[in-house]
């Protein structure tokens, strides 16, 4: 509770430090409509354009609908691998041989392309959720559990000659003296595997299901819809940069308070 209330605390300073970040975005916006000046809607729609559809977008209760559906699919698939990939991982840290058995399997599924997976998943599990759902979970799994294998891999053996000799209990060994560590490979791979999931769950709905963000991306595509194509994926971007900013980023920075 403390923490959840230091969080809150902290957060107007935190978002008052990332004003750089959206100076860039600023910039970004200027290059966007410098190409639509260039390019022509068609090819290009304004940003101005571009938002005004995405408001309309966001009044439609179906469009709402749909962003609801693909939130379900990714928060699913990506809580899944994230509990299984860091539970695994930690383990397999903590013991040589797992570690090195596990390296052929992680090899095959890193160097899977995604798009074999949806089609195997659509072969296994037919059009629908269960579809989306795997395909996010067997591409983001290999992300973290390699984040929290390295995480265990590495720690210092001096400090944990430190911790067995003062005798701790196992749950202050854990977090107090092994979990900072960990937690700084951890934490970028749940990043980098939040990532992958939201990509792919848009991949896999754009070929597999006629419902989420990624259908109504291919409906677009097929009437050339292109300010309705780039309102869809502001609508990811944002989502994406809402959790990874807004929700984990305060987390990290509350938790890794140590290395200063």
């Amino acid at each position: 509770m403390k923490f959840a209330l230091k969080i809150i605390k902290d957060f107007p300073a935190y978002l008052w430090s990332g004003w750089g970040a959206i100076a860039t975005i600023l910039l970004f916006i200027a290059l966007w409509d410098m190409g639509n000046q260039i390019y022509g809607d068609l090819v290009l729609p304004s940003p101005l354009e571009t938002f005004k559809t995405l408001n309309l977008m966001l009044n439609n209760k179906n469009v709402i609908a749909e962003i609801q559906t693909t939130l379900y699919r990714a928060s699913l698939g990506f809580g899944l691998s994230l509990l299984i990939g860091t539970t695994l991982g930690l383990l397999a840290g903590f013991f040589a041989t797992a570690s090195m058995m596990s390296r052929p399997i992680v090899t095959i599924l890193v160097g899977m392309p995604p798009i074999a997976w949806i089609v195997l998943a659509m072969i296994w599990f037919g059009m629908g959720d269960e579809t989306v759902i795997f395909t996010v979970i067997v591409a983001s799994f290999p992300i973290i559990f390699v984040g929290a294998l390295q995480g265990t891999r590495t720690l210092d053996g001096d400090l944990k000659e430190m911790a067995e000799s003062f005798r701790l209990p196992w749950h202050m060994k854990f977090f107090d003296v092994y979990f900072p560590h960990i937690f700084s490979y951890v934490f970028p791979a749940w990043v980098s595997g939040l990532g992958m999931a939201w990509k792919i769950v848009i991949m896999a709905e754009l070929l597999a299901t006629s419902t989420g963000i990624g259908a109504s991306l291919a409906i677009a595509r097929s009437q050339l819809d292109t300010p309705t194509a780039l309102a869809i994926v502001v609508i990811m971007i944002g989502s994406l940069m809402f959790i990874e900013y807004i929700i984990l980023e305060p987390i990290k920075r509350e938790v890794e308070l140590w290395r200063d």
